[in-house]
């Protein structure tokens, strides 16, 4: 990749606070390098090496898997193009900002703790990724599919220590952590790519039929696991940046772009992370399945590990670990400055230093419990789930207010801080929707884009009857 220096020049202007409160000036505007070179490194990084090997878990056969991957990222990125860019090249808003107008500044505030918490969570399950990298020259028992909590003392150390530093690094200023995520994402995906060429050899894979075979026609899911589909890939795949797309956060990239066919650009970080790296890392749990360690916890009943430590180190050696730990910081550190930049929306008296070391302890304390990694799959779709919606009013509002004859940015025409219409829209739908998902069992990317629509649909009908109560 041959961009990093626009692709932090671009991410720098994002995240310094320049035209927070205005639209971008044209002569900002930035041309294709710089989201290729962004979204290529965003998406190839330390989420892969858990995800692809979940998918195995999960007993999903050939078909499934590869054509689900192929086609659920084509949805992401047609949802790239046609929404979130073709919005924010519109009206070039962060998605705060562009929220506030339509929602008013208190229930943005609301927003901003929900997005802050999640990526929180989020960066904790790469702090959990990178420890099990560097838990491997001090011998440390590794977490287990099923773990929740943490298994030693060593693990907890390491994981303090790694959140700790993490979260300082990220205190300490963006610049220096856009500048080293941008050089170190060509080098990891040099990893990913070098380590499926390595399973293939090590699996002894000498043909497509061979490879496909590695799948084949799926099989039982393991312990704790749900059984998954065609759907279930396609689906989830869609859905896995379901807050980025669809539910607009890349509002505040794509208001850099020239043009919303920059939208496409999104391509490049999509099929290299989320297909040619899932299925790279999921040769690598292939390899590990096959060790007598594996299958004595599959004797067992129990399911083999998916540390992504061990996985790299099997077939790359000290590479592999270098790998993990980079591919887990670079998306821990920007994860959790983004969520100090969240909650600081909330805490405006403290400064941007104070309010990232709080975001990078809850990372910390998350990154201490293996559930969030080790049920990333699950907690992926429950994060999309969750702010997905929210989009909903951003793009309903957008292209239907004039055909249901109410009035565009309410909130900022009417000199309100508190939008009604939006609140009962998003806690209905997400409600509604939630105790279907859990009363008939039903995974959440199936009923993320019905949520996504009734939450929509509602606000269009309770902004009618507002505004014409108002």
């Amino acid at each position: 990749m041959t961009t990093p220096h626009t692709a932090v020049e671009n991410i720098e202007q994002i995240e310094s606070g320049e035209y927070e409160r205005q639209r971008v000036p044209d002569s900002k505007l930035k041309g294709w390098k710089s989201f290729l070179g962004m979204y290529a490194g965003e998406h190839a990084a330390g989420t892969e090496f858990v995800i692809g090997p979940l998918f195995l878990t999960t007993g999903v056969s050939a078909f499934d898997l590869i054509v689900g991957l192929l086609l659920g990222n084509l949805m992401a990125v047609l949802s790239w193009r046609f929404l979130t860019a073709e919005i924010g090249t519109k009206f070039r808003y962060t998605l705060y900002f562009h929220l506030e107008k339509i929602c008013g500044k208190k229930l943005v505030t609301y927003y901003n703790v929900a997005n802050g918490v999640l990526f929180c969570f989020l960066a904790g399950a790469m702090i959990t990724v990178s420890a099990t990298a560097i838990g491997i020259p001090f011998d440390m028992k590794m977490p287990q599919l099923t773990d929740t909590l943490p298994n030693g003392m060593t693990w907890i150390i390491i994981v303090l220590v790694l959140g700790g530093l993490i979260s300082f690094i990220a205190a300490k200023g963006y610049s220096t952590v856009a500048k080293a995520a941008n050089w170190m994402s060509p080098f990891i995906v040099l990893a990913f790519i070098a380590s499926g060429i390595v399973a293939l050899y090590q699996l002894e894979v000498g043909s497509f039929s061979e490879f496909w075979n590695i799948w084949g026609e799926g099989g039982e899911p393991f312990p704790g696991q749900i059984k998954y589909t065609f759907w279930h890939v396609f689906l989830w795949s869609w859905f896995a940046n379901a807050a980025m797309h669809i539910g607009m956060s890349d509002l505040s990239v794509f208001r850099f772009a020239k043009s919303p066919s920059l939208g496409w650009t999104t391509a490049a970080g999509i099929y290299i992370g989320h297909y040619i790296a899932w299925i790279a890392a999921a040769l690598l749990y292939a390899v590990y399945l096959k060790t007598p360690e594996a299958q004595g916890f599959l004797a067992s009943g129990q399911a083999p590990t998916v540390a992504p430590g061990p996985l790299a180190y099997n077939a790359l050696g000290v590479f592999g670990i270098i790998a993990v730990i980079m591919a887990g910081w670079t998306t821990a550190n920007p994860t959790i400055y983004r969520a100090g930049l969240a909650f600081q929306a909330v805490m405006p008296k403290l400064s941007t230093f104070k309010v990232t070391l709080i975001a990078g302890s809850v990372a910390t304390i998350a990154g201490l419990f293996p559930a969030f990694a080790m049920k990333l799959l699950d907690f992926v779709a429950l994060y999309g789930f969750i702010l997905a919606p929210i989009g909903a009013i951003v793009v309903f509002d957008y292209f239907f207010s004039k055909k249901a004859g109410i009035q565009a940015f309410y909130a900022e025409k009417s000199k309100i801080d508190f939008n009604p219409a939006v609140l009962w829209a998003w806690v209905i739908s997400f409600g509604v929707f939630y105790l279907i998902s859990v009363q008939f069992d039903i995974f959440l990317s199936f009923v993320t884009l019905p949520t996504w629509l009734c939450c929509g649909a509602l606000f269009l009908l309770f902004s009618k009857y507002y505004q014409k109560k108002k």
